[in-house]
Order: C-alpha cells, then structure tokens, then sequence
C-alpha cells in the first residue's frame, strides 16, 4: 500500500464512521474503484482505532463520569443504582453480542463477507431500515392533525433488554454495507429513543468493540501488502477527520433527517449492482491482489 492509498482510505474512514452509511463497505469501495488491493478486515479495524479515538475525547467528560461510577459501583452497593454506573455496565453487556459473533465469523468477514454484492444488498437494506426508523421518529416527534407528540425514551429509559438489542443491531456491522452507526441508531429509533440518545449510546458502544478489534488485528499488520508505516498515518487522519465529522453529526441529528443518509446509501447499492452486472467491477475485485 503506498502512502497516497493510505491517505485517501483514512480520509475515507474519517469521513464515513460516524455516518450511516458504512465506513467499512466505503473502504472496501474506494479500492475497488482505485484498482487498489481491497485493504482487508485489519487495515479496516485498526485504522478505526483512530475515529474512536476522536470519540473518547469528544465524549472524554462523560466517559471520564460514567468509568468512575462504574468503578464506585464494584464496591459500593449504593452507586448501583447511580445512572453513570448503570450505563457502564449497559455498554458492557451490549458489547457481548458483537464480541462473540465477531470471533465466531472471523473467516466470514475477512472473505465471503467482503462480496460487492453483498455489500450492495446491505446498503439498499438497511438503508431502508434507515429510513423507516426515521421516519416513525419524525412522526412521534412532530405529532399531526389527530396525532398527539409522543414523548420518546432517553438514555436514563435504557435497561438490560435494550442494551442487548443495541449490542445484536451493532453486531450486523460485521458485514460491510450495514454501518455500525447506522444498525444501532436504526435499532435505537425502532425502540421509541430519541436520535440524540440512539446516537450518543451508539458511540459509546463501539468503544470496546472498536478498540478491542483493532487491537486483536494487529498482529496480521505487515502480512500482504499492507505495511505498519501506512497503516499508522491512515489511522492518524482517520482520527483528525474523524473528530470534525463527530463533532457536526451529533449537531446534525438534533434538527435534521437521517434521509438524505438513506437515498445515498440505496442509490450506492443500486450503482453498485448495475456495476457488477455489467462486468465493469469483479464482485471480488482486489481480493486476490489483497
């Protein structure tokens, strides 16, 4: 991989994880567009070390309060019942589901998984998904003619039996084209929670999941063609776009609709079908190279 590969695949990443639409699929995309080697499942994982790592500053006073909580919470009986350390606790238990799945599909996500037609399906899916989510949250929120504004739920609604759905929803980012912002925050939509709570539970989610994924894929960096050199200064940009996008997405879904997010990803998904069909893209193009 040289380093202009490498710059314009953290940008990608920078610019997509936090987005709905699938920074791994956009990865995945961007080289088989390039007529680069697919950057593989590793290059993917680790350079989401540095979008996460613009999560833990950005939400760096909440996550500092809930870790505290939590902690209190192991010896003191009474902070169980503090919401810090309730949350703690959810984000763990949410975390189970991807964790398990993950090392169980291990050889799934590094080969069949990364078919541009499945990828393609995912997009358009959950894309729709998408979009039905958004709109009953649209509808709630705004109430109509013979419909009263329902209140929606917040993080201080969130139990056990939603922390486990949010998990399974975040789960279904394994595969290229579901977008782990985009499965959770669907999930958390469908739930009755407000954009803002799906999103900022959303975010500390991943967190485990992220790092403990980028960290378990570094010992495949420097197999193939993907070197340490590259893949530090993607995860480097990824980290600095990725901290501008955080910071406007979450100012973005107080106010706005997710559906330009979903007419994007269905018309991608609709390209990139007409482009396999047509044989102007290999459904495993730069697999083989990769």
């Amino acid at each position: 991989m040289s380093w202009f590969e490498s710059f314009v695949l953290g940008l990608v990443q920078g610019l997509t994880e936090f987005l709905p639409i699938s920074s791994s699929a956009h990865l995945r995309l961007t080289a088989a567009f390039a007529g680069w080697h697919d950057p593989g499942a590793a290059f993917t994982a680790i350079t989401q070390i540095g979008t996460e790592a613009a999560v833990l500053i950005y939400f760096r006073k909440d996550i500092a309060r809930i870790l505290s909580a939590w902690f209190r919470s192991l010896t003191d009986r009474a902070m169980r019942s503090d919401h810090d350390a309730q949350m703690g606790w959810l984000v763990i238990v949410g975390s189970i589901p991807i964790g398990v799945l993950g090392l169980t599909l291990k050889d799934q996500i590094e080969g069949p998984f990364r078919d541009l037609r499945l990828i393609a399906t995912t997009l358009i899916v959950m894309g729709v998904v998408l979009g039905v989510a958004d709109r009953l949250a649209a509808r709630d929120e705004a109430g109509g003619r013979h419909r009263v504004v329902k209140e929606r739920k917040t993080l201080k609604d969130l139990g056990v039996k939603d922390g486990l759905i949010y998990g399974f929803c975040q789960a279904m980012a394994l595969i290229p084209g579901v977008s782990r912002s985009g499965a959770t925050i669907s999930g958390g939509l469908l739930m009755g929670y407000t954009r803002e709570s799906a999103a900022r539970y959303s975010f500390l989610l991943a967190i485990p999941a992220v790092l403990a994924s980028g960290a378990y894929e570094l010992k495949d960096v420097g197999e193939g063609h993907v070197s340490w050199g590259p893949t530090i200064f993607a995860t480097l940009v990824a980290f600095f776009v990725g901290y501008a996008v955080i910071a406007w997405f979450m100012k973005f879904i107080t106010t706005k609709s997710f559906m330009p997010f979903v007419i994007y990803r269905i018309l991608l998904g609709i390209l990139l079908f007409v482009l396999v069909g047509a044989g102007v893209l290999s459904p495993h193009a730069g697999e083989s190279a990769g």
